[in-house]
């Protein structure tokens, strides 16, 4: 067993050694709140899912952490009078979540908010300060800290960059800097932000910088040196460039791998907000079956460009139609015998030969297709040996992606829907009731009564009307 996952600094493909087996630490940049989630969050989320899915299937525990960046400049641009940034941030947050259990994916162990970790973070800039590495700004400037990108050698090791290639900094006014590439830890406080965004420092009263937060969330919740730091491919420059230069420039071992997801493309330019060709999250889960928008958005290789189509959405359909077909068959067909095998099955050594070889989701689906067909040809030939293997197979590995169509998680709006249509009939049934009792045809109301406790229904008349609830046992 060896894990084999792409580390975005070496830029190679690289055997997964953990620092601690029995718990593998994975630090994952969250969303910035500033408004709702588009598709482009769920597949870079559910990327992270599927790996922590399979960290823990190979090691058994993963201490997955995932943050909320709820204090930035774009969330305080788009708050309100009627609506201040906290209660933007809460509320955005709150649709980060919900999108996100609708297409199963698992909440992490921890999801610190930035606001949360303020006293870190000013320790942190403290240490860079002290060590040469930042250095506050005087001045008009005065309140700003900036990270000194020419006192660390190894800045651009990361994306492979020269300091005199790259851009300036754009995350603050460059007044106050010593070069234009410096990037802020702390950002003094403004005369046209809110006071509630402001918080006291040793430099003057202000915020952080968007960089600090996640390299102080993720020393807090996971060490100084952890296993694996996520993100979207777009974060490599500058956000994780810059929180693995005051990490290390402080001094931690910080992350040991870089795992990078694709971006979700639409016409083969990337998603983005700023450019206002997103799909928003709600919008696809009002018409789509969540469980199809998961297959849809894992079944591509998580480093690659998902261009989202129509058929997108239609093929992964299809591909969940064929799976449920499959499972349901051998449920009525092979009943009782099906129960032991979904605790004990292990995924085929062909399925996790993908998993392990860079989370190989397309070449694992592969594998699981195939068994889907092999375990329909033993039902159609009466191999009932075959069909309970294929059937176990199959379960397990769907369980491991998350998308087993059996799963009670892909039914619950399911059970709300029926549980509204029964009290619909059942409610029908007590008015005709009532109406026959009305009318003094004791004979038909009774008739309805019977039919209903009939169908384990039973029914409390009482002096506000009368009520049912189902029969227990």
């Amino acid at each position: 067993m060896t894990v084999q996952l792409y580390d975005t600094k070496a830029q190679a493909l690289r055997d997964f050694v953990p620092l601690d087996p029995e718990n593998v630490t994975v630090y994952v940049c969250g969303p910035t709140v500033q408004s709702g989630p588009h598709i482009g969050h769920l597949r870079g989320a559910l990327s992270f899912d599927i790996l922590r899915r399979w960290l823990t299937h190979r090691y058994g525990r993963v201490t997955f952490v995932r943050n909320v960046t709820d204090i930035d400049d774009k969330v305080l641009l788009n708050a309100t009078d009627g609506e201040p940034w906290w209660a933007l941030a809460y509320r955005m947050e709150l649709e980060f979540t919900r999108a996100y259990t609708a297409i199963g994916i698992l909440p992490p162990t921890y999801e610190p908010r930035a606001t949360a970790s303020i006293p870190q973070m000013q320790e942190l800039i403290a240490r860079l300060i002290e060590s040469g590495h930042a250095y506050a700004a005087g001045g008009t400037a005065a309140g700003d800290v900036y990270f000194d990108v020419r006192s660390w050698a190894d800045y651009g090791s990361l994306t492979r960059q020269s300091i005199d290639a790259m851009e300036p900094a754009a995350d603050a006014d460059s007044r106050g800097k010593r070069d234009p590439r410096d990037f802020a830890l702390w950002k003094g406080a403004k005369a046209d932000e809110p006071s509630s965004a402001m918080w006291d420092s040793p430099w003057g009263p202000g915020r952080p910088g968007w960089h600090i937060e996640c390299s102080a969330m993720s020393r807090r919740y996971l060490g100084a040196e952890f296993d694996i730091h996520g993100g979207g491919l777009d974060l490599r420059f500058p956000h994780h460039e810059n929180e693995l230069a005051q990490s290390t420039a402080a001094g931690d071992g910080f992350a040991r791998y870089w795992v990078h997801n694709g971006l979700v493309t639409v016409g083969a330019q990337k998603m983005s907000k700023s450019l206002f060709n997103f799909i928003l999250a709600e919008d696809v889960l009002r018409e789509r079956d969540p469980l199809v928008i998961r297959y849809a958005l894992a079944a591509a290789h998580y480093r690659s460009s998902l261009d989202i189509t129509t058929s997108t959405f239609d093929e992964a359909e299809a591909a969940i139609g064929r799976i449920r077909t499959f499972l349901e068959r051998a449920l009525r067909t092979l009943r009782d015998d099906t129960d032991d095998l979904r605790l004990t099955a292990e995924v085929p050594l062909a399925f996790a030969a993908a998993l392990d070889d860079d989370l190989g989701v397309p070449q694992a689906l592969a594998v699981l297709h195939e068994t889907v067909r092999d375990g329909n040809s033993a039902l159609d030939a009466g191999d009932r040996d075959a069909a309970l293997r294929a059937f176990a197979d199959v379960a397990v590995m769907a369980g491991v992606l998350g998308i087993d169509p059996l799963d009670p998680h892909w039914h619950a709006a399911d059970a709300s829907a029926e549980a509204s249509a029964l009290d619909a009939l059942v409610g029908a049934m007590i008015a005709q009731r009532a109406d026959a009792r009305a009318a003094k045809d004791w004979a038909a109301a009774d008739r309805i009564r019977d039919a209903i406790a009939a169908a384990g229904i039973a029914l409390e008349d009482t002096a506000d009307g009368t009520h049912w609830s189902l029969i227990d046992g």
